[in-house]
């Protein structure tokens, strides 16, 4: 068993050692913003922090987290969902099917939180590994740019 720290919330995980942290997010804390995509951390979907990195929950194993990690998921990356990248996202009108996005906003976050004002090149190495099946790349980059004015 671990003691994390999810979402500002002290947490005994239960799940065996070789679980997935995707699993423990959805099926054991019925958190479901954050999303399974491919199952292998190739479509960032999934994608969260552990200790303030962006990190793809379906290949982060219980056993890969140490006791007091904390863990933010899409659903505890603003109390009130207003952080500059969800509003972003709103004005931007990115979401098209919607499902990437959590993976999305949390690999934007990370990439504000090490480099505040990203040039085009920067947000598109940070983002290269979150895949959007409806192409709104475009968007995403403006929305990003419209969060890092805010950040």
């Amino acid at each position: 068993m671990k003691k994390l720290t999810i979402n500002g919330k002290t947490t005994v995980v239960g799940s065996d050692a070789d679980t997935p942290l995707l699993w423990v997010i959805r099926e054991e804390l019925n958190m479901t913003g954050t999303k399974f995509g491919c199952g292998q951390g190739l479509c960032g979907a999934c994608t969260v922090h552990v200790n303030g990195e962006a990190v793809r929950s379906c290949q982060t194993l219980v056993d890969d987290l140490q006791d007091g990690d904390l863990v933010t998921t899409i659903e505890g990356l603003h109390p009130t969902n207003e952080h500059p990248l969800q509003l972003a996202w709103i004005d931007h009108q990115v979401p098209q099917c919607g499902y990437c996005q959590s993976g999305q906003i949390m690999q934007a976050a990370d990439l504000l939180s090490n480099i505040p004002n990203p040039t085009d090149e920067e947000i598109a190495d940070a983002m290269n590994g979150n895949l959007c099946r409806c192409m709104t790349y475009d968007k995403i980059r403006a929305a990003i740019k419209t969060a890092a004015a805010v950040v």
